[in-house]
């Protein structure tokens, strides 16, 4: 179950993507978050607003309209590919959806067609509008397609997802049809090539360049103790199979990492279900009925969510746990806890 992004953490996520972010009124405490729940978080929806103009399409979205009041979403994305800010938290802008669609989205499989209306989307998405009148003949700049793609991708980023996680609004209420003017297949495709990529944009001044802050910037950080994390696998990268950690002499605080032939099927141990917790304490969470002591493919899943979340990508980020990201689970030490 991903935790909602602070305002900090999206304005971190949205600036170190590349983009020019601008901060409207009180966005950080604009929300609707008495009217109902806000999380947990399971993908992005990108709308068209139907409006034209800057300014008078970022008040629209922070103030609402007397039959909906805002914010209508959490980022207005302008023609000049630049992004409002404003609100945070829970946002009038999904509506009810298609359950089944969500839990497409939670899986991150091929959505189904929507067509119930039984599911509350202002809980678990985060809301895009671009200012477009959405009748099919007003432009979409270039600049402005590469900033939803941005957006949507330093989100999934911040939370390990792929590309399977940004949907359009016509793709989750009934009825809808924004955004109108591109597909959503060739936004994801974009997405997805972005995701394989480190992030563009400069990063904080306490993390430059990888994930964590640590390294020299050079690139994403190696699941192994050298080489690098590249598709090619090699040394490098998560696909490299490291052999177990030798016995230790006393429990240390976290588990040490079991070697990757530990996670295969039919594997049972009290180890995954612990890898678990920590997974979904880190927002990595494709779980439908809790975690299990047994390697399944909702742990291979999570689990993936995980190496995206810390840089990986390909086959470096394949569900199979390598040493590097093992070790930055800290996954508590389950014989340590039986001897407390």
């Amino acid at each position: 179950m991903a935790t909602p992004l602070t305002g900090s953490q999206l304005l971190a996520a949205l600036r170190a993507e590349g983009l020019v972010v601008h901060e409207v009124r009180d966005w950080r405490r604009h929300n609707r978050n008495t009217k109902g729940p806000w999380g947990p978080m399971h993908g992005v929806v990108v709308h068209h607003t139907a409006t034209e103009g800057t300014d008078a399409s970022v008040d629209v979205c922070y103030d609402g309209r007397p039959d909906l009041p805002g914010p209508l979403c959490h980022g207005v994305i302008d023609k000049a590919g630049e992004v409002h800010l404003v609100g945070n938290g829970r946002a009038n802008h999904a509506g009810l959806g298609d359950r089944n669609v969500l839990q497409a989205v939670i899986d991150e499989e091929e959505l189904p067609k929507d067509e119930l209306a039984d599911t509350d989307g202002n809980r678990h998405f985060y809301g895009f509008e671009c200012i477009n009148l959405g009748d099919g003949q007003d432009p979409w700049p270039e600049a402005q397609l590469l900033a939803v793609e941005r957006a949507s991708a330093a989100i999934c980023r911040a939370h390990g997802w792929g590309e399977r996680s940004v949907i359009g609004h016509l793709e989750w209420q009934p009825g809808k049809i924004d955004p109108r003017g591109f597909t959503m297949d060739a936004l994801r495709a974009r997405i997805a090539a972005r995701l394989s990529h480190p992030p563009e944009g400069p990063a904080s001044p306490d993390a430059q360049g990888r994930p964590d802050g640590t390294g020299d910037g050079t690139g994403p950080p190696a699941d192994s103790a050298g080489g690098g994390a590249g598709a090619g696998g090699g040394a490098g990268g998560d696909d490299a199979r490291n052999p177990p950690v030798p016995p230790m002499p006393q429990h240390p605080p976290y588990e040490p990492f079991p070697g990757a032939e530990f996670f295969r099927s039919g594997a049972r141990s009290p180890v995954l279900a612990a890898m678990a917790q920590r997974l979904i304490a880190e927002g990595c969470d494709h779980y439908r009925h809790g975690p299990a002591p047994e390697w399944n493919e909702a742990h291979r899943k999570s689990y993936a969510s995980w190496q995206r979340k810390l840089g990986f990508h390909g086959k470096d980020a394949d569900g199979v746990p390598g040493r590097v990201t093992w070790d930055r689970l800290h996954v508590p030490n389950t014989r340590a806890a039986g001897d407390a």
